[in-house]
């Protein structure tokens, strides 16, 4: 079985600006492409997992979102890293658009996107890691069996998450040996 970093996508790999869909309104968060080289050198499977509410807003298509994705693929790879999938939740229980407004088991705090890539890329949770801005990205992960939990956040610390300001803090603390296991 294969370990992975679950990296959720706005906050974390890119700078949250609000329902971010075009190429023009990314950037990177600072550290962030340095810090997923660092992990997959490390032997980690880079996992995206994101919750993307403006497709079920109507602020965006899912075509949109697979283009600013397979831009930030490319992107990631000239830059040596690569990215062994992107899963995403187009739902919202609130949402306009009528197929996407629903509640499902994939958007965050479920499971479902974590579980799914588990199955798909044959991961070990109990060898994987989480990296989120959100409660709901350390629930998510804790949910999946991922006990390793990184939460980037400026408000209250998940319990027993390390906080962590950037992907490549994280991937220092795991060069070091200087993580701590969510306790159930």
């Amino acid at each position: 079985m294969n370990k992975a970093a679950f990296l959720d996508r706005d906050g974390v790999i890119n700078v949250d600006k609000g329902y971010v869909f075009r190429e023009t309104d990314l950037e990177w968060m600072p550290g962030a492409i340095e810090g997923m080289r660092k992990l997959q050198d490390m032997g980690y499977q880079l996992i995206v997992v994101t919750n993307q509410s403006g497709i079920a807003r109507g602020y965006y298509t899912e075509d949109d979102f697979h283009r600013l994705s397979q831009f930030m693929i490319e992107s990631l790879a000239h830059a040596g890293v690569t990215v062994a999938g992107i899963y995403f939740c187009p739902h919202h229980p609130n949402g306009s658009v009528e197929r996407y407004t629903r509640i499902c088991d994939c958007r965050k705090p479920a499971a479902g996107l974590i579980l799914r890539a588990v199955k798909a890329l044959n991961i070990d949770p109990a060898q994987s890691l989480m990296v989120g801005d959100k409660a709901s990205d350390m629930q998510a992960a804790r949910t999946a069996g991922i006990t390793l939990l990184y939460h980037l956040t400026q408000a209250s610390l998940f319990p027993g998450a390390v906080e962590v300001s950037s992907i490549l803090d994280v991937a220092q603390k795991q060069r070091l040996g200087q993580n701590v296991r969510a306790q159930n």
